[in-house]
């Protein structure tokens, strides 16, 4: 029996994987295309019920730590204030509003239970929206805040979540308890990450081995989160704080290190992703079989209700609170009417959701229906929103090309300066050692080329990557005439080991430096 369930997980990943991979190949967003696939094959593969703690424990940890690692802390320190109002202020707000609203269409679920729900369905998962935002160049200032939302919002509302489920389930709990619980959750899981940042920062300065890095930050993640869950705090806010602490110190690692993180993080992303997305979907027939007792159109009245209730409560929210802290700080430039709406409309929730409503104790009424109204609205926030969002952004014209034209310059002007830095140095070290002779001077000019060559392309970026009359740039022919080059260089070093006169292990060797070339040219 264990070898058939182990048969259908791993039907049920390769499949989420060919779908995710049409999807890159048509341009298409994966989660989105995930979901829907997953809602198609619920009916026709075998039950397959989310287990909240597989989620939970499993699945969101490195999910979080991959996303603080890849955060800007000082973007992040810049928009606190709207962070802070929409992963603590929003979630409370939604969850008071939809527990309310759902009280009322349900008189028979305890008042409790219903904010249960409204804590289950408040903290958005941004993932879609982010993919999304960055494909079709979201200004960097909104697409910061809803990273910032994505990574501290789970924390408000799982909180929640366990004050409301103690109430249902009959534990004497009151508000000043309740306040007391989250202010220990959250600064709990931050004293917490902070000390393991700090001593994990200094176990890698002393490592200095890309491998036994990365491997350790595999773990990290989950120590993280078990650490703060086990004293009752915040894993969530524990594993954001020691990510966006590592992220920032980065450049102290190695350059084997950075570059072995990027390619491991981008595959554990896409792995857990790809299936999280496609258990959204499949869940549809285990929801489906706990609602009894109602009328088929009256259970979609509920779930539409919830629905709009949920995506309006974000609009009521944001847009005041973003005139409020426009005046508040008049620091940059404001934001249009267009972000703040964008920023409305990227509501879509996700798996943490789900898991949350799955955790549910038996002993809760309504549990049933409960579950119902959380998976049609992550559903529809998905499907509704997820599909729209893009539209939305092309017709609201919202777009960061200015902020890319100025990243450019910026990166010119810093290349400009590190190229004078790297010459000064190099011409005080030929002084140093003399006066050159033939080959050494080829090398020093060499040099001299390589980084006249990399601070021209920053320049040239500026123009689009054109020249006069949009013929090619000298970089832009250097690089596609080298690559043709390391094409046939690799079919001869390919045809060498085919004939036995070159090693495997040799082999390898020289395509990891040809690759590493390739890859600067790319960059």
């Amino acid at each position: 029996m264990n070898s058939i369930l182990g048969l259908q997980l791993l039907l049920v990943t390769a499949g989420a994987i060919a779908v995710a991979a049409v999807a890159r190949r048509k341009g298409w967003p994966a989660p989105l295309l995930l979901v829907a696939a997953g809602l198609v094959a619920s009916p026709l593969v075998p039950f397959v019920q989310l287990d909240s703690k597989l989620v939970l424990f499993v699945f969101l940890p490195p999910l979080l730590y991959s996303a603080a690692l890849d955060s800007s802390y000082l973007r992040l320190r810049d928009v606190k204030r709207a962070v802070a109002l929409l992963s603590i202020g929003l979630v409370l707000f939604t969850a008071a509003v939809v527990g309310g609203v759902v009280h009322l269409l349900l008189p028979e679920l305890p008042l409790a239970a219903a904010f249960a729900l409204g804590a289950i369905i408040a903290p958005p998962d941004a993932v879609a929206a982010v993919a999304v935002g960055r494909r079709l160049g979201l200004p960097r200032r909104p697409l910061t805040i809803l990273i910032g939302e994505s990574l501290f919002n789970d924390a408000t509302a799982l909180t929640a979540y366990r004050v409301a489920i103690g109430a249902a389930t009959g534990e004497a709990i009151d508000l000043m308890h309740g306040i007391g619980e989250f202010v220990y959750s959250a600064a709990g899981g931050v004293v917490i990450g902070l000390v393991l940042a700090v001593a994990l920062a200094w176990v890698f300065q002393r490592t200095r081995d890309s491998l036994v890095e990365n491997t350790l930050m595999l773990l990290i993640p989950f120590g993280a989160y078990l650490a703060a869950e086990s004293v009752h705090a915040s894993g969530v806010i524990s594993v954001v704080i020691v990510g966006l602490y590592l992220g920032h110190r980065m450049h102290l690692r190695g350059f084997g290190t950075r570059l072995v993180s990027d390619a491991v993080w981008k595959v554990t992303d896409f792995f857990l992703e790809t299936i999280v997305f496609a258990l959204i979907g499949l869940q549809l027939v285990p929801v489906m079989r706990g609602i009894t007792g109602y009328g088929a159109w009256e259970v979609a009245g509920y779930a539409l209700i919830v629905f709009l209730v949920t995506v309006l409560s974000r609009f009521v929210w944001i847009f005041p609170v973003t005139y409020l802290l426009r005046m508040l700080d008049r620091k940059g430039p404001p934001p249009t009417p267009q972000q703040v709406a964008v920023l409305s409309w990227a509501g879509m929730r996700g798996v943490v959701s789900l898991a949350a409503a799955f955790a549910i104790p038996d002993a809760v009424p309504g549990k049933p229906m409960l579950l119902f109204l959380t998976f049609t609205t992550v559903i529809g926030t998905l499907l509704v929103q997820g599909t729209t969002f893009p539209t939305l952004i092309r017709r609201l014209h919202v777009s960061s090309e200015q902020e890319r034209y100025q990243d450019n310059l910026a990166e010119a002007s810093a290349q400009q300066a590190a190229l004078a830095a790297g010459l000064e140095v190099l011409d005080r070290l030929v002084e140093l050692e003399g006066e050159p002779d033939e080959i050494q001077k080829q090398v020093i000019d060499q040099l001299r080329e390589k980084s006249w060559r990399r601070s021209l392309t920053a320049w040239e970026r500026l123009g689009g990557g054109t020249g006069h009359g949009g013929a090619e740039t000298p970089s832009a022919l250097y690089r596609r005439l080298r690559r043709d080059m390391l094409q046939a260089e690799r079919e001869v070093f390919v045809r060498l080991r085919d004939e036995r006169r070159l090693d495997d292990e040799v082999l390898r060797e020289v395509m990891a430096q040809l690759d590493f070339e390739e890859a600067i040219l790319e960059r």
